[in-house]
């Protein structure tokens, strides 16, 4: 019997097609996504917080060529081009309805340069990037494509660039929404690939990535938003010291 999620597999990996096609590929739904107040709700409130710290953390970066890592929801991208202006956003995503609707929120086109990528296999050239944001992407990623993603943001950070993550923070064990089962499984429900993230070593995992490409990994900061459920990481990408 067919399933709706193949009707989104053009060029879509397997598991955004399968996992997420109601919340990111289906035009209605990225409409209805858009609205600011179901994107707090998805976030229990905190995505002004979140946005918020997420900029705060962006003033103190290099901003001459700053790659957005996949589309978002909500105010971010308007908000990434107008503190980065005159220079252009990059932004890459591989759905395309999501490319669309982040170039509605430009003025100019020349404010937003979009690319079609899947994040496990960018086309950019090495140290293509002085700052790079990934803002809840991560965790939508099963455990390969995440690792992948991961090595790709790094490959394409120049020397002293800075990966900016805003994100679930690690396994909150005692957080009301993780204790309580009901909001947990909901969450988990939702948010398959989110129990894998909870249980990674971020940092580690980036250290292990940037080795494959001669760089290192070193915190810059780290805010943790709502008692420590979400968190919002800047690391500084450079070359190793041989």
């Amino acid at each position: 019997m067919f399933k709706i999620y193949k009707h989104f597999l053009d060029g879509t990996p397997e598991y955004l097609a399968r996992y997420y096609w109601w919340a990111y590929l289906w035009s209605k739904s990225a409409w209805f996504f858009d609205h600011q107040p179901i994107i707090n709700a998805i976030l229990f409130g905190q995505y002004n917080k979140l946005m918020q710290q997420t900029m705060i953390a962006l003033a103190k970066t290099d901003h001459s060529r700053v790659l957005q890592l996949t589309c978002v929801y909500g105010k971010l991208t308007p908000n990434l081009i107008q503190a980065i202006h005159p220079t252009p956003l990059h932004i890459t995503d591989v759905a395309p309805v999501q490319l669309t609707l982040a170039a509605s929120k430009t003025t100019s086109n020349k404010e937003l340069l979009c690319t079609r990528m899947n994040a496990e296999s960018l086309g950019y050239q090495d140290d293509s990037f002085t700052t790079t944001v990934l803002f809840f992407l991560l965790h939508e990623l099963p455990t390969d494509a995440r690792a992948n993603a991961l090595s790709e943001a790094i490959r394409t950070i120049s020397d002293g660039g800075t990966l900016l993550i805003t994100e679930y923070a690690e396994l909150p064990k005692s957080h009301f929404l993780y204790w309580f089962y009901l909001t947990r499984w909901l969450i988990t429900k939702f948010e398959p690939f989110l129990d894998g993230f909870w249980h990674e070593n971020l940092t580690e995992k980036l250290n292990e990535h940037a080795a494959k490409h001669g760089k290192q990994v070193a915190l810059i900061s780290h805010t943790d938003i709502s008692s420590k459920f979400y968190r919002v990481t800047a690391y500084k990408i450079t070359k190793q010291v041989l």
